[in-house]
């Protein structure tokens, strides 16, 4: 057969314009990018700069952003000219993002903030913080600190959009240790977290002892790739390993609307804080008896929020006359009932602090627990004279000086800014500083 006779792109342009082709989506793509292919292979077509630019750090790229300074600044490459979106504050090499990832907004889904529609950059720190970042704004939208026993470095996609796995460098081991003959056993750790909110799902341990003389392993749609350096790659269900592990599924009991969070601990004990309306578990790792290679999660302790007797009685009366009782359960975040919004960490105090609420009347009253941090045992309670939204979102920190508050409304942002002052040798909660500031959206 001789050569195909070329299309005119004119002539495929008026085709479409005048609707010669069928209004399926998918005829219409192919017809844009045929006549897309046909402009980008034609003999006149050349490339032209627009724009040079130079950089100490990597350049990345994704779907028409271009990322410098290590994912600091946000060039826009989609316009006739690159236009700079956004740049984040200068850093420390600790705080330099090592890798990330762009994620888009799933089609279909309710998503419980507004800003989560709009596409986002999941970077990972050298000093071990997953971030979520806007990829328009630069803002940090949400952070989640992983562990302080490895060095996570890698970002990959296990489920694309839904699931993403944290790998860390690979463990090595000393001169001397190997001048002795000693291995290192652990090679790297996994970690896998759900994306929006980051929800954690298991984090594994690559060990020797029990994979082999292994070299090198990762994950990709639910299945772990372990390799080896004679060329052998086994693979192994990741879904299994999690049901095999004694406790390695950690369900928070309770029947409430918002869902509960869990992360790694920030005082770097490798515990696991696991929140839920009304109740907060300190989890830790312990070696199963008489098998020191596995480990099984246990609890450390539990924090209960103050409730009364959730169970209701429901009466009812039948034609008859006969008396029909009915029990039920209240939601957990119930908001007349004691509620957990906000869990803190201090680490100069070893406190941990959290910030219950309770719907009383019209308005929401709040108070700011201090906890031993080894323990769980309540230390002091501090009453918040500002009103709370108990249905909003809320956000807080505290340390020994300040404590400083975020209630988010549907008329705006509140800040609410508390100090503590020092009076002898007797430490008064005063509210010496307060400033309140209405942001309306």
């Amino acid at each position: 057969m001789g050569p195909t006779r070329k299309s005119n792109v004119c002539r495929r342009l008026s085709r479409r314009a005048l609707g010669f082709f069928a209004r399926d989506a998918g005829v219409v793509q192919r017809t844009n990018l045929g006549i897309l292919r046909e402009l980008v292979c034609q003999e006149s077509t050349k490339f032209k700069n627009v724009w040079t630019t130079h950089s100490k750090s990597p350049i990345a790229y994704e779907r028409g952003r271009i990322y410098f300074d290590n994912y600091r600044c946000c060039v826009s490459s989609v316009a006739s000219e690159p236009k700079k979106l956004y740049e984040m504050p200068k850093c420390s090499k600790s705080e330099k993002i090592e890798d990330a990832l762009l994620w888009e907004c799933p089609v279909g889904e309710v998503l419980p903030d507004p800003s989560d529609y709009k596409s986002s950059l999941i970077a990972l720190t050298a000093h071990n913080w997953l971030l979520r970042i806007s990829a328009t704004t630069g803002k940090i939208l949400e952070k989640i600190y992983l562990a302080s026993y490895c060095k996570f470095r890698y970002l990959s996609w296990d489920t694309p959009q839904e699931v993403i796995a944290v790998k860390s460098a690979q463990n090595k081991s000393s001169a001397v240790a190997r001048q002795a003959g000693i291995q290192q056993p652990i090679l790297l750790y996994l970690a896998v977290f759900q994306v929006l909110p980051f929800s954690l799902i298991g984090i594994l341990e690559i060990n020797k002892r029990i994979f082999g003389n292994v070299t090198d392993a990762s994950l990709s749609h639910g299945i772990l790739i372990v390799m080896y350096s004679s060329g052998l790659v086994r693979l192994y269900s990741f879904q299994a390993i999690t049901e095999q592990a004694k406790n390695g599924i950690q369900e928070m009991e309770c029947c409430s609307l918002e869902s509960d969070w869990i992360y790694f601990h920030p005082d770097a004990s490798g515990r696991i804080i696991h929140v839920g309306p009304n109740q907060i578990k300190v989890l830790k790792l312990n070696e199963i008896e008489n098998n020191s290679s596995q480990h099984q999660i246990s609890e450390d302790f539990v924090i209960l929020a103050n409730r009364e007797n959730k169970n209701e009685n429901l009466v009812t009366v039948t034609a008859s006359g006969r008396v029909v009782k009915k029990s039920f359960n209240l939601l957990d975040d119930d908001p007349e009932q004691e509620t957990f919004k906000i869990v803190d960490y201090e680490d100069e105090l070893d406190l941990l602090s959290v910030v219950a609420v309770t719907q009383i009347d019209a308005e929401g009253k709040a108070h700011l627990d201090f906890h031993c941090n080894e323990y769980g045992t309540l230390l002091k309670s501090i009453p918040l004279v500002e009103s709370w939204d108990v249905v909003s979102r809320n956000d807080g920190t505290q340390n020994y000086e300040f404590s400083l508050w975020v209630p988010f409304t549907g008329k705006g942002v509140t800040f609410y800014l508390s100090r503590l002052v020092y009076a002898g040798d007797h430490m008064k909660e005063v509210i010496v500083q307060y400033m309140k500031q209405n942001e309306l959206s």
